[in-house]
Parts: C-alpha cells; sequence; structure tokens
C-alpha cells in the first residue's frame, strides 16, 4: 500500500508540473498614484508624485532611511565632522563657514553608460546657482560658493555657513552634463521649460538608478524599465508601470479589478478610504500603515486683505473642529497638528498644543476685526464687503474634497463665506501654487526630514516673484524679520541642545501667526499583492521607491 502511495503522488506531480511551469512569471509590477508629476526634472519643483517616480530611476547622493538615519546612496561614506568629510573654516570674507566633500560611487553610470562624475555635479551647481534657472532649491545652491574637484569621483562644496546637516546633500543631484549643459547654456531663462527631462523623458542618459523611464503619457502614467546600465543589485521587475488616477474612487476600482498591482502610500489612497478598503477584502491584499512627515495644512494669500489680519487667520483656525473631522473620517488615527513640525520630530515642542475648537472666541475675534453679521449670515465690514474668499484643493481626490466641504461648513457657522475652487494637482501646484495665482486658501500637503528647516516656505527671500523666475515655495507670502532671523540661525547652530529653545520659538510664532493653518500629519496606507515582499515605507521624505531593488516576488 505504502508504494503505491508514493507511485500516485509522484504521477500527481507529474500531472501538476506542467502546469506550474506554464504559469507566467511576474515580470511586470503596475502601481497606482493619484497625481501625475508637473516635471521629471529632480531640482526643479519638489512634488510628492515626483519624488516617488524618480525613486526608481535615480540615485540621490544621500537620503534619510527608512530607519530615519542619513546615508549615503550615491555616494560612499556619508560625511561628517568626526570622519573629516565635514570641516569647518573660515570663509574668504572673514565669516564662519565649512567645506564638505562627497566621493561618488565607483560603478555610478548614466543609462547611456557613461559613468556619473563631478562634472555633473559641477553642471547642477552651477545651474542651481544661476538666476535664471530659477531652482526650487536655490538657497542650498546660493550658500555653496565655491566648488572643487580633485579627480572625477570626488567633490567639495565649500559653504559661507555653518550647517548641522550639511552632509546631507539634500538637493544637491548630478544632472548629466553631456544632455543638459548645452540646453541650459543655449537658453538659461527658459530651460525649465526646456530640460530634456520634460522635453525627452526616455533619454537613457538621463537615469543612473536600476530603473530609467522609456515612455510617458501626460497626466496618465509613466513606463519604466530595467537599466542595463545599473551596476547596483537588479531589481526583481522587468518593468514598472506608474499608472496615474487622479480619482481615488477609481483608482481603488483598478486596484480591485487587478490592472493595478499595488497602491504606493506616499501618493494612494486617503487613510478612511485604505481602513474601509481592508474591511472588506480581508486577507485579499497586504496592508501597512505608516504615520509620514506629510503635514496637511491650509496656505493663505497673506496680502489678500482679508487674510493679512492675524485676528481673522485665528478666527478661521478656531473655527475648525480638526478632533471631530480627524475622528469621524480618519477613524482617529491622524494627530491634529499644532504646527508643520511632526510629533515625532525630536525638536518637536510638545508643550505647544494645538488650536481648539472654539467658535465663540472664533466669532469674537472676527467682530474685533471689524466682521459684523450680515442679513445673510455672512459678515461684512464698515465698507459693505463680505468675508469671502477661495477655498481651493486637487479636484478629485475625494478626502480633500470632503474636509474641504466640511472646512465651508464650518466656517460658514462663523460668518465666513468660502468658494469652492478646484483644479487638477498639475495646474494647481505649477501654477496657482507656484506662481502665486491663487487668491485665498489652498489645502495641500508638504513633505520633509527629520529636523528639516522650513526655510524655504517661511523665509521672505523664498516668496516667489516673476523677478525670481518664481523660485521659492513660500506661496502665501509671509514676512517676518524675526522668523527670517530664526531661519537664519538655525541650521548654523551644531549643537542639538542648542537648538531645542530655536525650534520652540520658530513653533510658536508659526503658531501665532498663522501663515498656513495647520491640520493633520497624515498617516499613509500602503497597500501591496500577498505576493509582494521586501517595500519599507520609510515615514520620511525619501519614498520606498529609493529601495526599490529590494522588493522581490515570493
Amino acid at each position: 500500500m505504502r508504494a503505491e502511495r508514493v507511485r500516485r503522488a509522484a504521477l500527481l506531480l507529474a500531472l501538476l508540473a506542467p502546469a506550474a511551469q506554464a504559469q507566467p512569471a511576474r515580470d511586470t509590477l503596475t502601481i497606482g498614484i493619484s497625481q501625475a508629476p508637473s516635471t521629471f526634472h529632480p531640482n526643479i519643483e519638489a512634488m510628492l508624485a515626483k519624488t516617488y517616480v524618480l525613486g526608481f530611476a535615480r540615485v540621490p547622493l544621500t537620503a534619510y532611511g527608512p530607519d530615519w538615519r542619513p546615508l549615503c546612496l550615491g555616494c560612499e561614506t556619508f560625511p561628517t565632522i568626526e570622519n573629516g568629510g565635514v570641516v569647518l573654516e573660515t570663509t574668504p570674507d572673514g565669516k564662519p563657514g565649512m567645506r564638505v566633500t562627497w566621493r561618488l560611487r565607483e560603478d555610478l553610470r548614466w543609462g547611456d553608460g557613461r559613468p556619473v562624475t563631478a562634472d555633473d555635479l559641477r553642471f547642477a551647481w552651477e545651474a542651481g546657482r544661476a538666476f535664471e534657472t530659477g531652482f526650487g532649491a536655490a538657497e542650498f545652491y546660493r550658500r555653496a560658493y565655491e566648488f572643487q574637484s580633485s579627480d572625477p569621483r570626488t567633490v567639495t562644496l565649500r559653504f559661507d555657513r555653518v550647517s548641522f546637516d550639511a552632509g546631507s546633500a539634500g538637493n544637491f543631484e548630478p544632472l548629466p552634463a553631456h544632455v543638459e549643459r548645452a540646453r541650459w547654456e543655449a537658453d538659461r531663462r527658459n530651460y525649465r521649460t526646456r530640460t530634456a527631462y520634460d522635453t525627452e523623458t526616455a533619454t537613457p542618459a538621463l537615469w543612473n538608478g536600476p530603473y530609467r523611464i522609456t515612455a510617458v503619457q501626460p497626466g496618465a502614467g509613466v513606463t519604466l524599465e530595467r537599466n542595463a546600465a545599473w551596476a547596483g543589485p537588479a531589481p526583481a521587475f522587468r518593468r514598472i508601470n506608474i499608472r496615474v488616477v487622479e480619482n481615488s474612487a477609481a483608482l481603488e476600482a483598478q486596484l480591485l479589478a487587478g490592472q493595478v498591482d499595488m497602491i504606493s502610500g506616499e501618493m494612494g489612497l486617503a487613510l478612511e478610504q485604505a481602513i474601509a478598503l481592508e474591511r472588506r477584502t480581508r486577507n485579499r491584499f497586504q496592508f501597512n500603515y505608516r504615520p509620514g512627515l506629510v503635514w496637511e495644512h491650509l496656505d493663505l494669500r497673506l496680502d489678500n486683505p482679508i487674510l493679512s489680519d492675524v485676528r481673522v487667520r485665528q478666527a478661521l483656525m478656531l473655527a475648525i473642529d480638526r478632533p471631530r473631522i480627524v475622528h469621524s473620517l480618519f477613524d482617529g488615527r491622524q494627530p491634529v497638528a499644532a504646527t508643520s513640525i511632526h510629533p515625532d520630530d525630536p525638536m518637536v515642542d510638545r508643550s505647544l498644543a494645538p488650536w481648539p475648537f472654539d467658535l465663540p472666541r472664533a466669532q469674537a475675534l472676527l467682530e474685533e476685526a471689524g466682521w459684523r453679521p450680515g442679513p445673510d449670515g455672512i459678515r461684512r465690514n464698515a465698507a459693505g464687503e463680505r468675508l469671502t474668499f477661495d477655498l481651493m484643493t486637487t479636484s478629485g481626490a475625494r478626502t480633500r474634497e470632503q474636509v474641504q466641504q466640511v472646512i465651508q461648513g464650518m466656517w460658514r457657522a462663523a460668518g465666513v463665506e468660502a468658494r469652492i475652487v478646484n483644479q487638477p494637482p498639475r495646474v494647481l501646484f505649477s501654477e496657482s501654487l507656484s506662481q502665486r495665482r491663487f487668491q485665498g486658501a489652498a489645502m495641500f500637503a508638504w513633505i520633509s526630514a527629520p529636523e528639516s528647516v522650513p526655510r524655504t516656505t517661511l523665509h521672505s527671500e523664498e516668496i516667489p516673484t516673476a523677478a525670481t523666475n518664481w523660485s521659492g515655495q513660500n506661496y502665501p507670502g509671509y514676512s517676518n524679520p524675526e522668523m527670517d532671523a530664526l531661519l537664519e540661525a538655525l541650521p548654523q547652530e551644531l549643537d542639538a541642545e542648542r537648538r531645542r529653545p530655536m525650534w520652540a520659538r520658530l513653533q510658536a510664532i508659526t503658531h501665532r501667526d498663522l501663515p498656513a493653518l495647520p491640520l493633520w500629519h497624515r498617516a499613509d496606507a500602503h497597500i501591496w499583492p500577498t505576493w509582494l515582499d521586501g517595500v519599507r515605507p520609510t515615514g520620511n521624505q525619501y519614498p520606498s521607491s529609493l529601495w526599490v531593488t529590494e522588493w522581490r516576488v515570493r
């Protein structure tokens, strides 16, 4: 009998073997995201969708890993004072400065096989420092006053001030000089719109990561394929398709229909939508919830006469019942924000409580500011002008639109009329915000790094204007001399404990002045197929796609 059972088992295995061999290998991964990048240039505009897509195709010099510790990706050793990569010195005009040196990885190559060299970083530095280019991270390049290179793999920048995070390269990323330099030199002012990253995105030489972009369907998707010049660990998938589905309900439907395999937490479903989906689908997908450094807020146009009055801004803050919104829409999983500083940041001031919901106090502040109730419930000033302005967000984002409508109703209870005017993400970010065309309030999210000094969003020099070719991200137009001084002094303090009271003061000022109304710090819901392993959400501004070579099929 035992021999018969063995024979039957062998026969069964033989019958099953052809079927198993006939199953196609999983060599393609399709990822759904909710926004399309407005540009693919790594140094122009900070946008979450672009950062995620470029994580597959580019290797930054440095990053914060999933453990929130700084590390080298495109370099050999993270530079610090202790290992000699960072050296304090005196600038030529006698001020404190520093010198930072990175040593490029020997195996790092562009998609056409050419090594990534110091010349690529020199070009990035030159273009970043040029007034006409208008890079979003222009502040970094302005401070790096001298570029040095002793060989093709060694790069040194001399900075005109001391900065505690000098070893982190930030937005200082190599650009393929043999592709981009001629374009830049031919027309510096219009380089932003003529870069090969947007006009010839599939050019192999633009990419130095495990994948390269081979096709772009504007507003619809991106195709990435393995980079033949990549010398690091081989990625598991031959092709990755990024599918842009700006409507979150449609994105969920495509996941359920198998049209997308996974949804990126950084750019995926809203938290409450993911929670409901997990309850319905049980074990069909893997779900991972990770609090991230995404700060949901409302930028306010401060040169709007209505919003220029801090009493009005404070009243708007007091009139929003954020705990109720978080409980109702997000299952209580998202912490209400006191300021832009994440509650897990080592420099958060825990003594600073979020603004409470207090409708009577909000109404009293509006009365004090000269706004009296009108016959229709909307307040008016002495000149008879209504207390009304636009309230914008990204169209098609169901959760934001729900929150927007709730806030609209809460403000109306205080006598404030908010007109909903929504736009597609690519229009809102590339035009209305970056060129300061919005007139009232705009709801969107920022991402940052641990202990990230918010200079680009709060310093008066970072207000985008036509004269600066719209560089900077201080969209409200906030200007405060004390804040400017703090933002300049903070990075220069190398002692963490001495930085702490400075951070506390920064948070106190923004808490009082409210150039933006803080809502909450968003938790991300990552949804993966059951057959995928190795994805590590970071919780910071460096996306999981930077570690795509760790992703594996079970």
